[in-house]
């Protein structure tokens, strides 16, 4: 099956995510347990459960045709070879260190990948059940599961001063030295895939991750704010790619028009 990528599309896999954000959400109510993956990083029944849900609705849905890379799968070594065509990336509960400490800020990530790009992505926010769409035709964003769809952009960004934002969680000296690059009059926190919506809604200019990332954690987030007028790229300046070696990303900037490379 070879799928056209419109907004129809993108709503298809919005429902999706957000039956895995009820998952999630029915495991959030609960004394749930937390184990530690080899990194050390949490995984919870949460992440399974949603992962095979999403797993199993873009087969029936869309066909196996596409390999499907998942965060969990990954972990246990299943990475199928996606051979430089199309294929679907999902991280099924994006922040679970925000689900484990119950500040609301996890998402629900998937993408589809063509040529290196994020060509759709879907992010969904069980707790608030906000949900953004994004394809070549642009962003949009779905507020408290109404189901009307507004249009986003990003903001070109002030010449008084950019408004910066950071991961709750992974803050790290090298994002503090490369903010110092910047007139930042204004400094944002947030998890998971958010950072890249808060971008795209105009909410703040500058997203900087200087630390470990894989690709099932930024393909979404990226497909918003690139369909919303931002863009990503690594620090000298290139755009992110997708499919590289054990789908690690390296160190990159997300950022909307008229902020600079740092000086």
């Amino acid at each position: 099956m070879v799928l056209n990528v419109t907004i129809g599309l993108a709503e298809q896999v919005g429902e999706i995510a957000r039956a895995a954000g009820r998952v999630i959400m029915d495991i959030y109510q609960t004394d749930f347990d937390v184990e530690r993956k080899g990194d050390n990083s949490p995984v919870t029944a949460a992440d399974r459960d949603a992962e095979a849900l999403i797993v199993e609705s873009l087969r029936a849905t869309f066909g196996t045709d596409y390999p499907m890379i998942g965060e969990e799968a990954a972990e246990e070594g299943k990475l199928p070879n996606v051979a430089g065509g199309p294929f679907w990336l999902i991280d099924p509960l994006d922040g679970t260190k925000e689900f484990v400490s119950r500040n609301g800020e996890f998402t629900v990530n998937i993408a589809l990948i063509e040529n290196g790009r994020p060509v759709l992505g879907v992010v969904h926010m069980p707790v608030s059940d906000d949900t953004y769409l994004a394809t070549p035709a642009g962003s949009f964003a779905q507020y408290g599961g109404t189901g009307l769809a507004t249009q986003i952009s990003c903001r070109t960004a002030p010449s008084a001063g950019i408004t910066a934002i950071a991961s709750r969680s992974h803050a790290t000296p090298e994002v503090e030295d490369f903010l110092k690059h910047y007139k930042v009059i204004t400094r944002l926190t947030a998890g998971s895939s958010l950072k890249f919506c808060r971008v795209a809604e105009g909410k703040a200019d500058l997203y900087p991750r200087l630390g470990p990332t894989s690709e099932w954690d930024t393909a979404a987030g990226q497909a918003v704010l690139m369909y919303a007028g931002g863009e990503v790229v690594t620090i000298n300046g290139r755009p992110l790619k997708y499919g590289k070696p054990r789908f690690l990303n390296p160190h990159f900037i997300a950022r909307g028009p008229g902020v600079p490379n740092p000086q």
